[in-house]
């Protein structure tokens, strides 16, 4: 996420082109009226709501006669349909919308988002978007959105069980399993660490980490890896029947349900860890790697804020996405979610007097990783080929090799291979 060489093309792209900023065809300008915006929901979203709600009133009071009406849409993969409706059909389409970056390439290619490119430039505060980070939301040149924050996940644990068990983080992905298992054998119960078939996100730094490739899982690397993280798919730390069918969210309900001694959680599931019982008895450190004292490349995750090509308020959408998205509310998004932000300054900011952050800056500096910007990944996230291939080898459906290798097929057909 933080390669300077890919980060500078971006920004060499962004320079070469100067797009119209004219309303499309199906589009408008109106300058009153209600301004629709689709936010993602969220496990605890009263916090999100809250910050929401402090910008309406604020873009509402600076622009009379405007409304915004908030609609709250799940993370599902239910949320791909909801968006193609809206390109199809504008008279159900909000003018402004959050998305996740793995989206993108989906969206770019219905051409439903606006190229937001000659308004960031114009905006004071674009200049300190990081160039690194303008990928998450170009493509060909074009921007598709303001990126809104990063997400980075990293290793939450519980300090009053290690300290209980005299146990120290661990320092590769060896140990943690192993870590895992002790907690799980001396305090039963409890899951060592909550992970889930279902959690692709979760199980990716593991393949990443042995060398492995989302485009070759049939590969050496990504087979150590995918058994290192079904591994932990087990009695021994989180029994198959009940961790199998796991979404990462679920993972964040149990640790912060005070369910699990270990959690690879983002830093943006801290507001919700401080809603539980683990609140006040957890610490983080950053994912480790399969060489001791390494860090496992995180996926370099979150999600941009658009204005819909569609849109009849064009400038009030653009003036409402860059208000929810500079420094003031990402600043508070950050202390309401513990969402990070995308602009540097703001970042840096917080970084400065908060050390929850360190270790998320640190797995940053250590290296991120990304899914393909194609379109071909949203048909290998919809048809689950991450989790079925997990899922079998945690309910010994399949062995690691057969299981990657169905995989491997299905992500090939994906691109177009046969």
């Amino acid at each position: 996420m933080l390669n300077r060489a890919i980060a500078g093309a971006a920004l060499l792209a962004l320079a070469a082109c100067a797009p119209s900023t004219a309303p499309s065809a199906s589009g408008g300008d109106d300058k009153s009226g209600t301004l629709r915006v689709w936010l993602f929901d969220e496990p605890n979203r009263a916090p999100k709501e809250k910050v929401v709600g402090e910008a309406i009133k604020e873009f509402t009071a600076a622009n009379p006669g405007v409304t915004v009406e908030v609609s709250y849409i799940p993370t599902t993969p239910a949320r791909h349909e909801k968006f193609k409706g809206a390109f199809n059909d504008p008279a159900s389409a909000p003018d402004v919308a959050e998305y996740g970056n793995t989206d993108l390439a989906e969206y770019a290619a219905a051409g439903g988002f606006a190229d937001l490119n000659e308004d960031l430039r114009a905006w004071p505060e674009g200049r300190d978007i990081g160039t690194d980070l303008l990928r998450s939301a170009t493509v060909d040149g074009k921007v598709y959105g303001l990126p809104w924050y990063i997400g980075i996940r990293a290793l939450y644990y519980r300090t009053d069980v290690f300290g209980e068990l005299k146990l120290k983080p661990p320092t590769s992905l060896k140990e943690l399993t192993s870590t895992a298992r002790t907690i799980r054998e001396k305090r039963p119960d409890l899951y060592g660490v909550a992970v889930g078939g279902e959690y692709t996100f979760g199980a990716l730094p593991f393949v990443w980490s042995f060398g492995g490739d989302l485009e070759k899982l049939d590969g050496a690397g990504s087979r150590e890896g995918v058994k290192a993280y079904t591994d932990l798919l087990a009695d021994d730390n989180c029994p198959p029947q009940a961790c199998a069918g796991l979404t990462g969210g679920r993972t964040v309900e149990l640790f912060a349900g005070g369910k699990a001694a270990m959690g690879i959680l983002g830093n943006f599931n801290r507001s919700a860890v401080d809603a539980g019982p683990a609140a006040g008895k957890y610490a983080v450190v950053p994912l480790p790697g399969a060489e001791p004292g390494s860090i496992a490349p995180a996926f370099a995750g979150g999600n941009n804020l658009g204005v819909m090509k569609s849109s009849r308020h064009r400038s009030l959408a653009v003036k409402f996405l860059e208000l929810l998205g500079g420094k003031t509310y990402q600043t508070k998004m950050y202390e309401a979610m513990g969402n990070l932000p995308t602009l540097t300054s703001a970042r840096e900011e917080l970084a400065a007097k908060e050390a929850f952050l360190k270790p998320f800056l640190d797995t940053v500096a250590a290296g991120t990783r990304f899914v393909p910007v194609d379109p071909a990944w949203v048909k290998i996230d919809n048809q689950k080929v991450i989790p079925t291939m997990l899922q079998k080898v945690a309910t010994k459906q399949a062995t690691v090799e057969q299981a990657t290798t169905e995989a491997a097929a299905a992500v090939k057909a994906a691109f177009g291979g046969s």
